[in-house]
């Protein structure tokens, strides 16, 4: 991984959490070629650990190959809500939790 190529180590980023794809506007180009040009996807492995799916794979620079980050992305169902999280050089770092039922007890207004 490489805090040259960024703008900013693992940013906030609330709860967009990214399975896929690259967070461009935090890269300001490879430190070892001096390029700034599409970023590839090289390495992903998806992986499931007791119910959790994990998803990684390296950021790597188009032109020379150079390893940018390690982007991680997990998924899990926990009691009644899906569980996702997200820890990127580039990318940042989330978390998110979405209810599975039709309506989520913690968006419910009290009625009293």
């Amino acid at each position: 991984m490489c805090p040259g190529c960024v703008q900013k180590e693992y940013p906030s980023r609330g709860h967009t959490c990214l399975e896929n794809g690259s967070f461009l506007l935090n890269y300001v180009g490879c430190a070892k070629c001096n390029q700034r040009d599409f970023v590839l996807i090289n390495n992903k492995m998806i992986e499931e650990e007791d119910g959790e799916e994990i998803i990684t794979y390296d950021h790597v620079c188009k032109n020379c190959h150079h390893v940018i980050a390690r982007h991680e992305y997990t998924f899990s169902v926990v009691d009644d809500y899906q569980e996702y999280t997200m820890l990127c050089l580039l990318c940042g770092k989330a978390e998110d939790s979405i209810s599975i039922l039709p309506d989520d007890p913690r968006q419910m207004a009290p009625l009293f």
